[in-house]
């Protein structure tokens, strides 16, 4: 009992240390950013730098309006091609799919899941950007991009939807088919409903994947810092914006990319709020 008891109260311990270590990198990083942002940002001006559209860090001007609008564009893209058919998937793979079809198709996911996004960027620029060039006229452009990222948030939004379908009790299910419902009512009246925090967990996952993801993106998006006209115009999100100029930035043009970095760091924390919101509305 004594043991026990010692046990328990040393993997309380770890437990605890871990927690504190996550709480502390997370601290560390944003005083990282938000430490070398601040003065960039009084520096050029809240307003040029947010609202500016011209990006050219050899006449210090430093305006990321354009990153921004094409970091949401290709985001919204992403979303409104990727969750619908995410979560069909997942809703197929929980009460559709046969155990001979669901033994291939549930690796196949995992598989998606672990692919690195360099080769997710060389099947796009292979196979997306001639194929959307072909058929378009536009090959490296918001669309190709928001495709791109439609495909690779799948896994994510797959995975966790599925997952929270399984864990909705059957008795609901059944008790829907019971009062008379058809198969399609009770899965999506009653089974989808009940797993809206986890499909909206997975969504939340996949939007952050979405638009995070860079190295995918920086080669298939044509990388051109103006608000792009239409979804076949070429497009540089905020990211890629990140990862094509620090490997040379200096002085203010490093600290304009980092304060970048907290604009896009406000983003995710704006969508996390959103979906808190929401799912708080819903839930009263």
């Amino acid at each position: 009992m004594v043991k026990n008891k010692i046990k328990e109260n040393i993997m309380r311990a770890v437990f605890f240390l871990a927690a504190c270590i996550s709480i502390i990198a997370v601290l560390l990083i944003c005083w990282f950013i938000f430490s070398n942002a601040f003065p960039a940002i009084g520096k050029i001006g809240v307003t040029e730098f947010l609202f500016g559209t011209e990006w050219r860090p050899l006449n210090d001007k430093f305006g990321i309006f354009p990153m921004i609008i094409g970091s949401l564009y290709v985001t919204a893209g992403a979303i409104a091609m990727g969750v619908p058919v995410g979560v069909m998937c997942a809703v197929f793979m929980a009460r559709y799919c046969p155990a001979r079809l669901y033994k291939v198709l549930r690796p196949a996911v995992d598989l998606l899941a672990g692919i690195p996004s360099v080769v997710y960027g060389f099947f796009g620029l292979v196979v997306i950007v001639p194929a959307v060039r072909q058929l378009f006229g536009g090959g490296k452009s918001v669309f190709t991009a928001a495709l791109l990222l439609a495909i690779m948030i799948l896994p994510t939004i797959i995975s966790i939807s599925e997952a929270a379908l399984r864990s909705v009790p059957q008795s609901y299910y059944e008790g829907a088919l019971a009062l008379g419902a058809t198969k399609e009512r009770a899965i999506f009246g009653v089974s989808l409903p009940a797993a809206r925090s986890g499909v909206s967990a997975g969504i939340i996952l996949g939007i952050g994947r979405a638009i995070g993801e860079t190295t995918a993106i920086v080669m298939i998006a044509g990388n051109q810092p103006i608000i792009p006209n239409s979804i076949f115009s070429g497009v540089r999100t905020l990211t890629t914006n990140i990862i094509l100029e620090m490997g040379y930035a200096q002085d203010l043009h490093r600290e304009a990319l980092i304060a970048t970095a907290v604009v896009l760091f406000v983003f995710i924390l704006l969508i996390n709020l959103c979906f808190s919101v929401l799912k708080r509305r819903k839930d009263a």
